[in-house]
């Protein structure tokens, strides 16, 4: 036990490594496999949403939830475009073990911290809505 406080700035320093910085996602707007600039698009989660004149980029930050855009241009249809990220575990967990010495018999305690839980996943780095256009 008298070694329990060395432990201490490993869990500390394994605490200031986690997360994720951003997730920046590229949204395109396409009709017959043309790529058409200009349509409005509105994207949100969970957590914001988002203003986009396409071709434009946004950074949702962390996953959270499903990322729905919506996308109108004159001219053509408005366009839905949702992606349900699959979960993933992007923390990482922390063992730590203690022991007897000094001539003693030793007996082990193991534990595992998770850091990071499970988050929402992530959304794909380029986004490309097709468009059709009003007949």
């Amino acid at each position: 036990m008298r070694y329990l406080p060395l432990m201490l700035p490993v869990v500390v320093a394994a605490c200031a490594t986690t997360g994720n910085e951003g997730n920046r996602i590229t949204v395109e707007t396409t009709s017959k496999n043309q790529v058409i600039a200009g349509a409005n698009c509105i994207a949100s989660n969970n957590t914001a949403s988002w203003n986009i004149v396409t071709p434009g980029t946004i950074d949702t930050g962390e996953a959270n939830g499903d990322l729905r855009i919506v996308c109108s241009k004159a001219g053509y249809r408005t366009s839905e475009f949702i992606f349900r990220p699959s979960p993933q575990s992007s923390g990482s967990s922390l063992g730590l073990g203690l022991g007897g010495g000094g001539g003693h018999v030793g007996g082990r305690v193991g534990f595992a911290i998770p850091i990071g839980g499970n988050r929402g996943g992530t959304y794909p780095p380029k986004v490309t809505i097709d468009m059709s256009p009003v007949p």
